[in-house]
């Protein structure tokens, strides 16, 4: 079982022996975090540009059928 307490004071202990250290591997994570949010968003933007763009093509189609009629 995870220990929160015991790693809680590791954590602790690590960033007053090696404060840089400590630093300089929080922002590693916090950069790798950010790309992954970037990539993601970036692909969540394209998936809704296609949808859209999906959509006004079948409205197009529909208002063309009903202007035939």
């Amino acid at each position: 079982m995870l220990d929160i307490r015991a790693w809680a004071m590791y954590v602790l202990q690590w960033t007053a022996k090696d404060p840089y250290d400590f630093l300089i591997t929080g922002i590693l994570a916090l950069t790798l975090l950010f790309l992954v949010s970037a990539v993601s968003s970036w692909n969540l933007a394209k998936m809704i540009e296609a949808r859209e763009k999906e959509q006004k093509k079948k409205q197009k189609h529909q208002e063309n059928i009903s202007n035939a009629k």
